[in-house]
């Protein structure tokens, strides 16, 4: 194939399956994926080098097995799915500029949809009879104006979103397999989605989700949309975790005012006085969106790493894999994957001894206090790669403790 990253060339069968292979091995998820890709050239090499690098940490990585692969993609094949690569031509736009964006997702139904401009519509499971009304007026109005409904097929407001749009696009991300609907009762409607929308999904087939895969399937959620509408929200909710995901890609928030004596509208109404643009109907949503949906091709900001620094959702080890950030050995875009933007030199024994003075460098610069990664980057004054890398030295070595919200602190000495 072509390896001009993002052209639309596509993987061949045999990248596809290394491609699953590498995102299905434990401790690797979309972040060290990249990292690994554009370093090695390929999910092949990439493969290969995996363990020596896990060696060299004191780590015993186990590589996904081919045989489990091979039959994951057989099953896909046997229900009608696919799965799509990012850079194929299928792949989201929209999901494919945000921080960690799945290398792979399987798509169920109609992929053209995934293509047209989208609306995130997300709110409470337990949604009142107006909030429900109002929810179908309203997607009825955006879907009508050409948006396809992004949703996460949750009880409430998700459900009665796909409901309302499914003759005219919604696509539902699932937190577990495409073969394991969540909840059980929406089997039916993800059938009905198929017909002229879509079930995407970055999880294995017969995945069965946890609590922690819901936030991982909401900031796709968010990720597809050029907007994300909030209607009905209780504080804490996970509707809120997804509209943090869209505000920290630089996507609009709108939210739909409640009463002060409903605790369902608690989290809609603390989104208005952050900042959130009020909605009352459709209009609210199209005159912000329609502009940026025009002329087929979305505009979107452009992910900046120094810029964003989101909770992890994954037991990966990135820093482990700062290297792999360094321009490809292969010196082209590799398998489907836009080049490495980064400069940094692969290590050398200079660069060895430079990291063990950063790293304590570092340290000083710790305390008890959770501190963010951009504040402590700015404070040692280096690349954050190099930042990055320091930690995790500190964190395999028990000396720092990572919180919510990519904030890290000092832990005492032991």
């Amino acid at each position: 194939m072509s390896e001009a990253g993002g052209s639309g060339a596509r993987l061949t069968d045999a990248q596809r399956l290394d491609w699953l292979r590498l995102i299905r091995t434990e401790s690797i998820g979309p972040q060290t994926f990249r990292s690994l890709v554009n370093r090695y050239g390929g999910a092949a090499a990439a493969l290969d080098a995996v363990p020596r690098m896990a060696a060299q940490k004191g780590r015993s990585i186990v590589l996904a097995d081919m045989d489990a692969c091979k039959r994951e993609l057989d099953g896909l094949a046997a229900m009608g799915a696919r799965l799509v690569a990012m850079g194929e031509p299928e792949y989201p736009k929209a999901l494919r500029v945000i921080h960690a964006p799945p290398p792979l997702i399987s798509v169920l139904g109609d992929i053209s949809v995934l293509s047209r401009p989208m609306v995130a519509v997300i709110g409470s499971r337990n949604a009142s009879a107006a909030g429900l009304a109002f929810t179908e007026r309203v997607v009825r109005d955006l879907a009508a104006a050409g948006f396809v409904i992004a949703s996460g097929l949750a009880r409430g407001v998700d459900a009665r979103a796909h409901n309302a749009s499914i003759g005219m696009g919604t696509v539902a991300a699932l937190a577990g397999g495409l073969d394991k609907i969540y909840p059980p009762e929406h089997v039916g409607l993800a059938q009905d989605i198929c017909g002229r929308g879509a079930l995407i999904s970055e999880m294995p087939l017969g995945w069965e989700p946890r609590g922690r895969d819901f936030p991982r399937r909401n900031r796709i959620v968010a990720g597809l949309a050029l907007g994300t509408l909030v209607i009905e929200a209780s504080r804490g909710s996970g509707s809120l975790i997804t509209a943090k995901y869209a505000a920290d890609e630089g996507r609009e928030i709108f939210a739909v005012p409640g009463s002060p004596l409903d605790p369902r509208a608690e989290g809609t109404n603390q989104l208005l006085r952050d900042g959130a643009t009020l909605c009352t109907r459709a209009e609210d949503v199209l005159s912000v969106l329609l502009p940026m949906a025009g002329g087929g091709e979305p505009r979107l900001p452009l992910f900046r790493e120094d810029e964003v620094t989101p909770e992890h959702l994954w037991d990966e080890f990135d820093q482990l894999y700062e290297v792999a950030a360094a321009t490809p050995l292969s010196g082209h875009a590799v398998d489907g994957l836009p080049p490495a933007t980064s400069s940094t030199p692969a290590r050398t024994p200079r660069a060895a001894t430079h990291g063990k003075v950063l790293r304590a460098h570092v340290e000083s610069l710790l305390g008890p206090s959770p501190v963010a990664l951009d504040d402590l980057v700015r404070a040692c004054g280096a690349p954050v790669a190099e930042v990055r890398s320091a930690l995790l030295d500190l964190e395999l070595d028990g000396r720092i403790e990572r919180h919510g919200g990519g904030l890290v602190s000092l832990l005492p000495a032991r």
